[in-house]
């Protein structure tokens, strides 16, 4: 790890153990998450796929602090976070679902975050 100043580690480390959880529920079939899920319409089989998606972005993520990585891996990881959680706020929007956007919104804002000091680093 280079030594880099602590905003952009702990961002990105908070980032990751966030989407960690978050991807632990959905492949466990949380009941908040297949409840959540199904009032926004994104169907059950899409579940481990997003599951998926939040752990390549967290490993991209985790492995992007390393001087080994390639440079903008880090970036790249919290990029594509940050367009699944715009995906995930636009479903919610779509389906008109406001009571819980503040979940997808919150995972949006530490996406952004981590994209934001990960590309200025």
């Amino acid at each position: 790890m280079t030594a880099s100043p602590l905003a952009p580690l702990v961002v990105t480390l908070f980032t990751a153990a966030l989407n960690v959880g978050i991807a632990t529920a959905d492949l466990a079939g949380a009941r908040f998450v297949l409840a959540n899920s199904a009032e926004v319409g994104v169907p059950r089989s899409w579940l481990p796929r997003l599951a998926a998606l939040k752990l390549a972005g967290v490993a991209g993520l985790l492995l992007g602090l390393h001087d080994s990585a390639p440079r903008h891996l880090g970036t790249a990881a919290a990029l594509g976070l940050t367009l699944l959680y715009l995906g995930a706020v636009g479903f919610h929007l779509r389906a008109r679902v406001l009571h819980n956007l503040a979940f997808p919104a919150f995972f949006l804002g530490t996406a952004a975050s981590a994209l934001a000091l990960t590309a200025l680093a």
